[in-house]
C-alpha cells in the first residue's frame, strides 16, 4: 500500500521560503507521476500546483506559481520536495501531496493516492 506522508508547512510573512517534502513509501515508483495540490479553505476546490515524473524527465507547473516553485525528487530517499520561494497571502492553503503510477494529466480526480496535508499560511 502507498503511503505518503507531507511535512514542512508553517506559518511565515510575505516573500519568504519555505520546503515541503512528502516521503513515499509502499512501492518501486520507477514509473509514478508524483504531484503536489493545495486546497485554500473547507468547501473549495484542490488545485494543482505542481508534478513530476518519478524519472525526472518532465515537471508541470500551474501558472499562479510558475517561476516561485520547484518541484523535485530524490529517488535514493523516495522522498519529493516543493521549494516554495516569494510566497504570498494567496498561497495558503493545505499542501497535500499525490501519487499515480501512470502518466497523468494536472487534476486531482485522477491520483490515486494522496498523504494527510500540511497547513501553509502565509501572513503579517
Amino acid at each position: 500500500q502507498v503511503q505518503l506522508v507531507e511535512s514542512g508547512g508553517g506559518l511565515v510573512q510575505p516573500g519568504a521560503s519555505l520546503r515541503l517534502s512528502c516521503a513515499a513509501s509502499g512501492r518501486t515508483f520507477r514509473r509514478y507521476t508524483m504531484g503536489w495540490f493545495r486546497q485554500p479553505g473547507p468547501g473549495k476546490e484542490r488545485e494543482f500546483v505542481a508534478q513530476i515524473r518519478w524519472s525526472g524527465a518532465s515537471t508541470n507547473y500551474a501558472d499562479s506559481v510558475k517561476g516561485r516553485f520547484t518541484i523535485s525528487r530524490d529517488s535514493a530517499n523516495d522522498t519529493m520536495y516543493l521549494q516554495m520561494n516569494s510566497l504570498k497571502p494567496e498561497d495558503t492553503a493545505v499542501y497535500y501531496c499525490a501519487a499515480s503510477p501512470r502518466l497523468v494529466a494536472p487534476m486531482a480526480l485522477l491520483y490515486d493516492y494522496w498523504g494527510q496535508g500540511t497547513q501553509v499560511t502565509v501572513s503579517s
